[in-house]
């Protein structure tokens, strides 16, 4: 049925809670999985800034932030012998980042969780699930 399941995850409660279950699901189908986490780019000014500045760094950190949750993710594959690529993206808008890895690992589900905000904080912000949900034709499983 399913081959390959993309997990984004973002370090949340609520995205790990999504990548056990893919994982579960993987596991059941033995599938694989892919573990992706997408950064956003620093702003031009910003960078020039930091630059200036020379006081750390937001790529070096950011991309260490990156490892961890996606390190976290490989262990949790591993402790349920799942197959588990990672990869990291930045990208202006995490959903198309998301989009445009599950096309290119050829990902036949997506399954990502939901911060469930509501009324004004939602049109506000938006959600990136429901903004995969509506980018691509690949199903997505909302935990």
């Amino acid at each position: 049925m399913f081959q390959c399941i993309l997990l984004p995850v973002d370090g949340s409660e609520q995205g790990y809670r999504a990548v056990d279950i893919g994982i579960e699901l993987a596991s059941r189908l033995q599938a694989r999985v892919v573990a992706v986490h997408v950064l956003p780019p620093l702003s031009a000014v910003s960078y020039v800034s930091e630059l200036i500045q020379s006081q750390g760094s937001y790529t070096q950190p950011a991309c260490e932030r990156a490892k961890a949750f996606l390190n976290e993710v490989s262990a949790r594959a591993k402790a349920a012998n799942v197959p588990c690529e990672t990869e990291y993206v930045s990208d202006l808008r995490p959903y198309a980042g998301i989009v445009g890895l599950a096309a290119k690992h050829q990902c036949d589900l997506i399954v990502m969780g939901s911060r469930g905000h509501q009324g004004l904080e939602r049109l506000l912000l938006g959600s990136q699930t429901h903004k995969v949900m509506l980018s691509t034709d690949v199903p997505v499983l909302v935990c």
